[in-house]
């Protein structure tokens, strides 16, 4: 059965088309919002909250459309809203820490490759919120420039101009506080 036929039936109040969308749907949404929040908890509810809301608006869905970009946008909303929420906590708690960024050493207990991911991943985070989203949609995601676009609302042009930006933005980052991570790529 098709997406399409799957979202018609589920509009008809079909439990079984919805809960088979969900199932098709829930490891990106969950890893989007794990990737913008940072905590699997969080991102677990900030997954079942997507789905909620798609459900409640789903009348209102242009069944035309994929699905995913639109579950998506949801969780991005939803995790910019997640973050908003705790920022000042967040900064307040910085300024009184003095949080400064420790350096990434490689375990010896895990593998080059395992290390390589998590040193980037951190150095992704380092990076704002638009850096940070536009990176996990197109290359963590590995989702294409067009369906980048869908989900974050742009045209693909702005995809392209942002990655770009961003990933000059990483380099920057990763020169500066990952120079391990560096190396690791010249070698």
């Amino acid at each position: 059965m098709s997406e399409a036929d799957l979202i018609h039936r589920a509009r008809q109040g079909d439990e079984a088309a919805w809960e088979t969308l969900v199932q098709v749907h829930q490891e990106p949404v969950f890893r989007l919002a794990y990737l913008l929040l940072g905590d699997a908890d969080d991102a677990d509810d900030a997954a079942q909250e997507t789905f909620i809301r798609a459900f409640r608006a789903l009348a209102s869905f242009d069944g035309k459309r994929p699905l995913r970009p639109w579950l998506l946008r949801i969780t991005t909303n939803l995790a910019h809203n997640r973050r908003r929420s705790v920022r000042r906590y967040l900064a307040a708690l910085q300024r009184a820490l003095s949080l400064a960024p420790e350096p990434v050493e490689p375990f010896c207990d895990h593998s080059a490759i395992q290390w390589e991911a998590q040193a980037l991943w951190q150095a992704v985070q380092r990076l704002g919120c638009t850096d940070q989203e536009i990176i996990y949609l197109r290359y963590f995601l590995d989702l294409s420039e067009a369906e980048t676009a869908r989900t974050l609302e742009i045209a693909p042009g702005t995809v392209k101009s942002r990655l770009s930006r961003a990933l000059g933005r990483l380099r920057t980052v990763v020169d500066r506080e990952f120079p391990a991570l560096r190396q690791e790529r010249q070698t």
